[in-house]
């Protein structure tokens, strides 16, 4: 996993994913056509996707072709999704807390309105709401 991170961290190797994501196979010379920079340094980026395995190469005739092997991304993308699972669960929880919260004070309000008397001084609080601690109000 460490080498497919360190592959992807440049942005010239990610588009040359993408580039091979969207077409079958590519030589190194229509990859390097596609970038500003010397063919030998494409051919380093080719060597390093080669090497970690997400770019395979395809001997035919005297050409070299290069294709995606994304199955190697798989360990990586599973082990992000948990913390985008973890997020989306601290996100939930956090509105959950909100919304419990100004339940609460919707309540609380709706209560002084009828009674017109603040929360503390009822000596019939309802059974069935939770107990929380009266602000005060500035």
């Amino acid at each position: 996993m460490d080498e497919v991170a360190g592959a992807i961290a440049d942005p010239v190797r990610r588009e040359i994913l993408e580039m091979l994501r969207d077409t079958a196979r590519l030589s190194a010379g229509q990859i390097a056509e596609r970038f500003p920079i010397s063919r030998p340094a494409v051919s380093r980026h080719l060597r390093v996707l080669r090497e970690s395995g997400l770019v395979r190469d395809e001997v035919v005739g005297r050409q070299r072709f290069y294709v995606l092997d994304a199955s190697r991304l798989t360990p990586l993308v599973s082990w992000l999704a948990e913390f985008n699972r973890d997020a989306a669960a601290d996100r939930r929880s956090g509105w959950e807390h909100r919304l419990d919260a100004l339940e609460t004070e919707v309540y609380r309000t709706r209560r002084e309105r009828r009674t017109g008397q603040p929360e503390e001084n009822l000596n019939d609080p309802d059974p069935h709401r939770p107990a929380v601690p009266h602000r005060q109000r500035q």
